[in-house]
């Protein structure tokens, strides 16, 4: 009994959750999937490698939220076409990589489009659960970059999300609070929400990459440049005489000549 009320109350969650196109779910896997594929190719990975990590990027995130918030609901094992459109994705890219790999400019967009969409998507179902705001930010963020995360661990490298690099998991961040903010604060419609949303995700990193702007790495206030001493020059006054007066330069000459007279007479004496 406790069971099935379990069940009931996860699937009554479920459907409250904002309700994004299936469309734009599915474009969000293939693009995921398909800089999966791209990663294997450069590390030199079979088709299986590929499609592992195809799977790794696109869903990744989702699973590492939905093992930490422990509903039951895997988005995974709840939406039949993820997985299928991810292998399937995989393979063709594998097979024909020049399908993604000219567009750069198209493919990026895409990748952050989907990272918004994932930002939106984990903080929405981490709210419905009734998790507080914080909470839910978090989750959001690692909806959205944690299967980039675990491709990285899978490759034996840092982690792209903590590298200094123009603003990719800030603008997922970003995203994940607009959206709790426009919700929570605001009561917006969450479909209208979830749109500003990613569309902020994406401003904030096409901003990032067009006036090449970092994320912040290391500060020492040590290491800051001392500020520069300026040498006081020495002052030559001029010669005040009745009358008129004498500059700078006639004065210094004047100066010598008087140096030049006094020592011819003591040579004299």
């Amino acid at each position: 009994m406790a069971a099935t009320q379990s069940a009931a109350s996860i699937s009554s969650a479920a459907g409250q959750t904002v309700a994004i196109p299936i469309a734009f779910e599915m474009l969000a896997v293939i693009v995921a999937s398909a800089g999966g594929v791209l990663s294997a190719r450069e590390s030199k990975l079979d088709l299986i490698g590929a499609i592992g990590l195809a799977v790794i990027v696109s869903l990744g995130g989702g699973l590492i939220r939905d093992v930490i918030l422990q509903v039951g609901d895997v988005y995974i094992l709840r939406q039949p076409l993820a997985l299928p459109v991810s292998i399937a994705t995989a393979a063709a890219v594998f097979m024909f990589p020049m399908v993604v790999e000219k567009p750069d400019r198209l493919v990026a967009a895409l990748d952050i489009f989907s990272v918004g969409l994932f930002a939106v998507m984990g903080a929405d179902k981490t709210m419905v659960y009734g998790y507080p705001p914080v909470t839910c930010v978090m989750m959001g963020f690692f909806t959205a970059v944690g299967g980039g995360m675990l491709r990285d661990i899978c490759l034996a490298r840092v982690p792209y999300i903590f590298q200094r690099s123009n603003l990719y998991a800030i603008a997922a961040i970003a995203g994940a609070i607009a959206y709790m903010t426009l919700i929570e604060s605001l009561g917006m419609w969450n479909i209208a929400a979830a749109t500003i949303s990613v569309a902020l995700t994406m401003l904030i990193r096409w901003w990032s990459i067009r006036y090449n702007i970092m994320s912040p790495t290391e500060f020492d206030p040590h290491k800051l440049p001392e500020p520069v001493k300026k040498v006081a020059r020495p002052v030559v006054r001029p010669i005040q005489r009745a009358g008129h007066h004498v500059s700078a330069k006639t004065s210094q000459a004047a100066a010598r000549a008087r140096d030049r007279k006094r020592h011819r007479r003591q040579q004299n004496r």
